[in-house]
C-alpha cells in the first residue's frame, strides 16, 4: 500500500468505513459529528507536538494521520475529489498574498 494517491487512499477508507459501519453515504451520518472529529484529530496532534511525543502510539505523526483519514472519509462520502481540490487550492494560493503583520503568524 505505498504511494497512494488522495483517491486511491479515500476509496481504501471508505471500503473500511463500509466494513466497520461508520457510513459511506450522507445520509448515514452527521456532519457536524464528523467535523468534531476531524477538529479532536487536529487537537490530538497538537497535543502530541506539544508533550514532544513525535512517533509512537497517540503520536503527533499518527494523529496527523488520523486526521487526513477521517478528512478523506467526509470527502469521499460526498464524492469530493480532494486530490483536485487541494491541487486548486495550491494554484489559488500562488496569487495570494497575505499580511502577516496582520496575522497571528510568523513569515520567515
Amino acid at each position: 500500500m505505498e504511494n497512494l494517491n488522495l483517491r486511491e487512499l479515500t476509496s481504501l477508507i471508505l471500503e473500511q468505513a463500509k466494513e466497520k459501519g461508520f457510513g459511506t453515504k450522507p445520509e448515514e451520518i452527521n456532519v457536524g459529528e464528523k467535523i468534531a472529529l476531524i477538529h479532536s484529530e487536529v487537537s490530538e496532534a497538537y497535543e502530541a507536538y506539544r508533550h514532544k511525543n513525535i512517533d509512537g502510539k497517540d503520536g503527533f505523526k499518527e494523529e496527523l494521520g488520523d486526521a487526513i483519514q477521517r478528512i478523506l472519509h467526509l470527502a469521499g462520502i460526498f464524492g469530493i475529489d480532494i486530490e483536485k481540490e487541494v491541487l486548486k487550492k495550491i494554484e489559488s494560493n500562488k496569487e495570494r498574498n497575505w499580511d502577516f503583520n496582520k496575522m497571528n503568524e510568523t513569515h520567515n
